[in-house]
């Protein structure tokens, strides 16, 4: 013991937060990307999220049950389900408030719902991505449905569509160039050319239709909503089944639809981008 000791003797220690520092951080990666798997599954168990995140079971475990007392997810004991807690919903809910958009479009979406007959929804682009943050159903039984929280492909999406029709094409170009297309039925504009030549369109036209491109039997129209600096931040859409949607209705929507997000921008403090 004594050789041991003289031979660390005089040897500058590490300080503790320099040993701590890499495994926090990784920590920290860990429990985010589970607490990401948890939002985007209606129930989640152990397993299930041990083989999404490549994580060993136990420690899966571990970070979800330190979450748990943070409130950030909740376990339900009965079926072994972990869904997302309080604390992480007040999180989202903080986000919103921020942004104002969750607020103030409710009486708007609820207008737009019932002067279609159809699902209205709102949602802002992310990453160039779709992430839906409200909705008010229709009264339809066969309805269109999106989670809060739920993210969709901008290519593939009435909303992003409206959004991307106010980006330059070279913008467009940029940010979807370098990821690949989706396909997701015969209907899916999942090239470049043929998403600029739809682009084109929506711009004269002023609103977006997703004519079965995302889901077969399902159409859509959206509109953009602009900030105070003239840039598009999100969209309002109409969403339901194909049959009740036929060209005529959705010609009649459109207008609508681009009204609503009109007023809604402005009711936010944002300007409207001239034609």
């Amino acid at each position: 013991m004594a050789e041991r000791q003289e031979k660390t003797k005089g040897r500058p220690g590490r300080k503790p937060a320099e040993n701590a520092v890499p495994s926090s951080v990784q920590v920290l990666d860990r429990s985010l990307k589970l607490l990401e798997l948890v939002a985007e599954a209606d129930d989640a168990v152990l397993t299930d999220l041990a083989d999404q995140s490549g994580m060993a079971p136990s420690t899966v475990h571990r970070l979800l049950t330190s979450l748990a007392q943070h409130g950030m997810v909740t376990h339900d004991g009965e079926t072994g389900a972990w869904t997302i807690g309080v604390k992480a919903f007040e999180i989202g809910t903080a986000y919103l408030r921020f942004r104002k958009l969750g607020t103030i479009s409710r009486p708007f979406l609820k207008e737009l719902m019932e002067g279609c007959g159809e699902t209205a929804n709102i949602a802002i682009e992310d990453d160039g991505d779709v992430v839906f943050i409200s909705q008010v159903e229709s009264h339809a039984p066969m309805r269109a449905f999106f989670r809060p929280g739920r993210r969709g492909p901008i290519h593939a999406s009435g909303i992003g569509k409206a959004i991307l029709s106010t980006w330059p094409d070279a913008r467009i170009e940029a940010v979807l160039s370098g990821r690949s297309l989706q396909h997701f039925t015969d209907r899916t504009r999942d090239t470049i050319p043929m998403l600029l030549k739809d682009i084109e369109t929506i711009r004269t036209r002023g609103w977006s239709i997703d004519d079965e491109e995302h889901t077969l039997g399902m159409r859509c129209v959206a509109a953009p909503i602009f900030d105070e600096y003239g840039e598009a931040v999100a969209g309002i859409s109409v969403s339901g089944p194909a049959v009740r949607l036929p060209d005529s209705k959705i010609n009649a929507f459109g207008p609508l639809v681009k009204a609503a997000a009109e007023s809604l921008t402005k009711a936010m403090g944002g300007r409207l981008r001239k034609a």
